[in-house]
């Protein structure tokens, strides 16, 4: 099998991943090690292409633009996660010692010795 089809296939494989509702722990450990095997297939992808490779190399493209996109939907829904959770430990940080940071903005000091 070409080093092409085999990136082809692993590219297959990564975007049915992405679209699949499993844990996202489980999700994101097999989207890394996928991600590493296709970056050393690509280092086998040699030229000259025959036509049926070519044919591949344009679905490919399109292939590439899906997972680009699931990839950053991925990244944004973690990023929104990540926010989430600093927000509730600092409002959860609050209700807890609500005194912790008072304002000095109404403190006097006394000039009289």
């Amino acid at each position: 099998m070409s080093a092409l089809k085999q990136y082809y296939e692993c590219t297959v494989e990564l975007v049915t991943l992405l679209q699949s509702n499993i844990d996202r722990d489980e999700k994101t450990d097999q989207v890394e090690k996928a991600l590493e095997k296709r970056s050393e297939l690509i280092k086998d992808i040699q030229g000259p292409y025959s036509d049926e490779e070519k044919e591949l190399g344009k679905q490919l493209l399109q292939l590439e633009e899906t997972l680009a996109s699931l990839l950053a939907k991925e990244k944004l829904e973690i990023q929104k996660n990540i926010k989430d959770l600093k927000v509730k430990k600092a409002s959860n940080t609050k209700y807890v010692n609500p005194y912790q940071n008072l304002s000095t903005d109404g403190m006097f000091y006394d000039k009289k010795k």
